[in-house]
């Protein structure tokens, strides 16, 4: 896959951003990319999926691990990249190809601490999202995978500069949103605008255009309930789970969370916080120790 490029205008008034007006991102698994593109097709056949991952032995032991682990659980384990499809289905496997490509990109950053937060925030990001969404009627694996892509930018900006975006992180206090200017001084563009273009360059279908690049904006008035506006209380339940994306990070009180929610998913969410630590803490535990 080329190198890809993320176009990002500069704050002209800032003298410490940097001199260049482009991003080059290190290549993202091309597996990863095409999984996430044929599994948007009715069509796709669960031969070709099997195909497209095989091609890659390591890329295809990772997603066989992770299909027979806590975080799916499937009935019966799945010997086979195609008998996990078969098992768990091809949405399954977009959100399970995502989680291994995602830690593939992040390489050696992973093992800094603060780059490691910022992967488990998008990973209980991704597990909440997948609890919403199957207590009310939206698709859990589709809100897995938005969960999963919602930081993408921000994971992007560790690979490019890890140690310097680890400063920013370490020192930083605010809220999500805040910190958005604070990239853009260090990158020339901020991560939502990072995400938004590496949607597009993916040719990934344009509902999740608005789930990386607005989840850091207020929750619509008139209380609409979306994939992108569940991906937003998902992010901040993460926070409040424990899993910030930065130690600095405001994070809103669990109860008030809860009422951000409409009245089916908050029946049939988590009435505590303790419970639903335990339940994120012991996936992500079951992804890293994969």
């Amino acid at each position: 896959m080329e190198t890809l490029r993320v176009n990002c205008v500069a704050q002209k008034s800032k003298t410490t951003a940097p001199p260049w007006a482009h991003l080059r991102l290190p290549p993202f698994p091309q597996v990863a990319i095409r999984v996430l593109q044929l599994t948007n097709n009715e069509n796709v056949q669960l031969h070709e999926l099997s195909e497209l991952i095989s091609t890659d032995a390591a890329f295809a032991s990772e997603v066989l691990t992770i299909a027979n682990s806590l975080v799916y659980a499937p009935r019966y384990p799945a010997c086979t990249i195609l008998q996990a499809i078969a098992v768990l289905g091809a949405n399954h496997l977009q959100g399970m190809c995502l989680t291994v490509g995602v830690r593939s990109y992040l390489g050696k950053a992973l093992n800094h601490p603060l780059i490691r937060n910022v992967w488990r925030h998008n990973l209980a990001c991704a597990i909440i999202a997948r609890q919403l969404a199957a207590a009310g009627f939206m698709d859990k694996d589709t809100a897995y995978t938005s969960g999963v892509l919602h930081d993408i930018g921000r994971l992007a900006l560790a690979v490019i500069r890890p140690n310097e975006y680890a400063v920013l992180l370490a020192r930083y206090q605010g809220s999500g949103a805040s910190i958005l200017p604070q990239e853009t001084d260090l990158f020339g563009c901020d991560h939502c605008g990072a995400g938004r273009r590496l949607i597009e360059d993916w040719k990934l279908p344009s509902e999740f255009e608005s789930v990386v690049s607005d989840h850091h904006t207020p929750r619509r008035s008139d209380g609409a309930w979306s994939m992108a506006e569940l991906v937003k209380v998902s992010c901040k339940l993460a926070d409040a789970a424990g899993f910030c994306a930065f130690p600095g990070c405001e994070i809103t009180p669990f109860v008030d969370l809860q009422a951000e929610l409409p009245p089916r998913e908050r029946a049939a969410f988590h009435s505590e916080l303790e419970p639903l630590v335990q339940e994120v803490s012991e996936k992500i535990y079951a992804i890293e120790s994969l």
